[in-house]
């Protein structure tokens, strides 16, 4: 009997483990969003989507770093944050 009680514990551990590793996954992807920010890269201007460190694309125009920004918040119905050249924030455009 005491063997019983204690696999059936093993098992409750477990269970319970499980339980908070699928509970944590989900709030993590909860939080990520598709604002795309328009930010100064090396001689250029990037596309990088907010949380990422990778960019999405690269352009030699602000301008054309915009358009693009702007094409994938419309299709993902989220905001366009365009920096100026020292970093701070020169203006949000939503589309959601």
């Amino acid at each position: 009997m005491p063997e019983s009680k204690r696999s059936s514990s093993w098992i409750d551990i477990l269970m319970e483990l499980v339980e908070v590793f699928f509970k944590s996954s989900r709030r993590s992807t909860k939080g990520r969003t598709w604002h795309q920010h328009v930010v100064p890269y090396k001689d250029a201007w990037a596309v990088r989507r907010e949380g990422n460190k990778r960019i999405t694309s690269k352009h030699r125009r602000q301008d054309t770093a915009i358009r693009k920004a702007k094409q994938l918040a419309r299709k993902y119905k989220a905001d366009v944050i365009i920096h100026r050249e020292d970093g701070t924030i020169r203006d949000r455009i939503s589309y959601d």
